[in-house]
């Protein structure tokens, strides 16, 4: 899905090797598979793994530890301990991780052998300096960062809300995973003018190299978004829309619900471990 949304989000310039368009999830997935196989959904995939690790336990442990003091400040039921957990904890994730995630955007944009990757990068650090790897960075923030408040904030009002209605003292993995997958689709939605000025930024790199065209290599998000509007109109900034909500509800409500579950599980085993 990760492959769709940069498709549908740069115009199709990354998979389809003729001039066209997609029309839809389904017409992008049988072009992508008919012009560069199966396998070619799963490119990138090495350092997804590599970003998604580092990523999840910066991003949850500090989520949680910030919660905590939070909480213990200003109460339990403060409605905005969420949101600036969710914030702080989200503009650490990025930071380390940014330079992962153009790497990523870039073996997902075109094949790649692991020596041309590291060809790649020795050469825009050569000529533009460490600070190159972290293109994006800022509409990338623009993104996760007000993505992660929402999605805190909704998260914790549907559980509560859930729980309440069931009369349960505890969320279950079902509570869980709904409450994850729908403020995880509501986010995504709200903030997806922001991926797609994200995309188009850091594939400016592989764009300007394999076409030779000469353009603008440091354009503000708000001068590309005016751009976008200018060019596809305001439903622009929501291409893709579909595949990314298809691809980031599941993710949200997975990644929650065995987060949930693992945590729950661990607190039992050391509270038995501490009785004996």
């Amino acid at each position: 899905m990760d492959h769709i949304c940069v498709c549908e989000a740069e115009g199709n310039k990354a998979w389809y090797k003729k001039p066209g368009h997609f029309h839809g999830t389904l017409d992008a997935f049988l072009k992508i598979i008919r012009n560069e196989g199966i396998s070619s959904l799963w490119s990138g995939l090495p350092p997804t793994l590599v970003m998604a690790i580092p990523a999840t336990v910066i991003y949850f442990t500090c989520y949680d530890q910030l919660s905590a003091i939070l909480k213990s400040k200003l109460g339990e039921n403060e409605s905005r301990v969420p949101i600036v957990a969710g914030i702080v904890a989200r503009f650490g994730a990025v930071t380390v991780i940014s330079p992962l995630e153009l790497i990523r955007t870039k073996m997902q944009s075109k094949k790649f052998s692991y020596k041309e990757l590291h060809q790649f990068v020795i050469k825009k650090v050569s000529e533009d300096g460490w600070l190159s790897l972290w293109r994006g960075w800022a509409p990338t923030l623009l993104r996760d960062v007000p993505f992660s408040a929402m999605y805190w904030y909704n998260y914790e009002v549907l559980k509560k809300w859930l729980c309440a209605k069931y009369g349960l003292y505890e969320p279950t993995v079902m509570i869980n995973f709904t409450s994850g997958a729908l403020s995880g689709s509501f986010a995504a939605v709200v903030t997806l003018p922001f991926d797609v000025v994200k995309t188009q930024k850091q594939t400016q790199l592989w764009i300007y190299e394999s076409q030779k065209i000469s353009m603008p290599l440091h354009l503000s998000t708000w001068v590309i978004m005016k751009n976008i509007i200018a060019k596809s109109g305001f439903s622009g900034l929501f291409a893709g829309l579909i595949p990314r909500v298809i691809k980031v509800a599941p993710a949200c409500a997975i990644m929650i619900s065995t987060y949930e579950f693992g945590k729950t599980f661990f607190q039992k085993q050391n509270a038995q471990g501490q009785e004996y």
